[in-house]
């Protein structure tokens, strides 16, 4: 099938997205394709082009947070039909690998394959210019069909809109996670979350559902700091030192119980801070990706390691997609989780370089691809 799609051909160059025809192949065995109804931005698309995501092989096509139409399927799939409605998880999960059976199946050995640049099976399902082309997290969202691995596909209700199930590929359990698995946050605590776009501001739901008494978001772009109010924080502040003073306030100075990161990249200098602003015996959950190979931080360990404090890294959040994702749609349904407000811009496919930039420029929560 031809079909168009968005790729990069030199990676880490900032050299933006090239839309052109590719050559996508029907299912293999244990994978099914997908008309792709909507595909979220996400800083991570981003990093393959900046290269804090760095990759030795092109070219890629972009984009993991998507739902779709379930159109083929291989013989020896069984979980989904042709006509089924699927939100794809950039982290598919086996079910069966060490990580799965004790219950961590964000780590599973399937996933952590996802920026090999082929499929499982070592293969393309993509070729443009007589090359495979990899798939972005085995997936590759930014065009209209995607033939991706069973395990990548949650089956959804019909009534869930398709442009709102996209965002559950991704930000929305990464960031709600955060708070709800990574920072386990308790009624009563004090939080804080470190960047309120499209991961952050679903750890500011996760802390409010957990019925946190005070949120404090933290973002230098004034229109993410006034959204946050409407998605549960109570205090908003522009950098580290105002949300210091304010965490201060709220408890008589003496921390935040969970401080959560959730940058677009994470910052080295605001790790001592924030540890820092976290109670003796809390959490730091550190989310954000790092530039790769990055190792020298100034951080006080004996003060970190005397006071009791966590440092939490997590991916996905902790979360595990074929549980989690359903369960984050019955909130949605139940009116308990905000996705419809979370879209803050749709665009073309053909707008896809305009699109990254509005989101480099914190524009948006989430910029999503409803034409393609």
């Amino acid at each position: 099938m031809k079909i168009p799609g968005a790729l990069i051909f030199e990676p880490g160059t900032n050299s933006g997205w090239t839309i052109e025809e590719v050559e996508l192949d029907d299912p293999k065995r244990g994978e099914i394709q997908v008309e792709i109804a909507a595909s979220g931005l996400c800083h991570s698309d981003d990093h393959v082009d900046t290269g804090d995501i760095p990759l030795n092989w092109a070219p890629i096509i972009g984009g993991h947070e998507g739902a779709g139409v379930v159109t083929k399927v291989d013989d020896s799939v069984t979980t989904v039909q042709v006509g089924d409605h699927v939100a794809l998880s950039f982290l598919p999960s086996c079910g069966k690998c060490y990580m799965c059976i004790q219950g961590k199946a964000n780590m599973c050995v399937l996933g952590a394959g996802t920026l090999g640049g082929v499929q499982p099976d070592g293969t393309h399902r993509v070729h443009a210019r007589g090359m495979g082309v990899g798939q972005f997290s085995y997936l590759g969202t930014f065009a209209p069909y995607v033939t991706v691995p069973v395990e990548a596909a949650v089956k959804i209700p019909k009534e869930i809109p398709l442009d709102k199930a996209a965002l559950i590929g991704c930000g929305v359990p990464t960031g709600w996670g955060s708070a709800i698995y990574a920072g386990n946050v308790q009624m009563g605590q004090v939080v804080v979350v470190f960047g309120v776009g499209g991961v952050g501001m679903n750890a500011v739901q996760g802390a409010r559902q957990r019925h946190a008494r005070a949120i404090v978001a933290v973002d230098p772009v004034q229109r993410k700091r006034d959204w946050a109010k409407d998605f549960g924080a109570t205090h908003t502040a522009s950098n580290e030192d105002e949300a210091r003073k304010i965490v201060d306030e709220l408890t008589n100075g003496q921390g935040a119980d969970v401080v959560i990161i959730t940058m677009g990249v994470a910052d080295p200098k605001l790790l001592q801070p924030a540890g820092d602003m976290t109670v003796r015996g809390g959490t730091l959950v550190l989310t954000s990706a790092a530039k790769v190979g990055l190792q020298n931080l100034d951080f006080d360990l004996f003060t970190f390691a005397m006071s009791g404090k966590r440092l939490q890294g997590t991916l996905y959040g902790s979360t595990n997609a074929p549980f989690d994702m359903p369960l984050i749609l019955g909130l949605y349904q139940r009116g308990e989780m905000k996705l419809d407000e979370l879209i803050t811009q749709t665009y073309k496919l053909t707008d896809l370089n305009q699109a990254v930039q509005d989101m480099r420029d914190g524009l948006n929560i989430r910029g999503v691809i409803t034409e393609f």
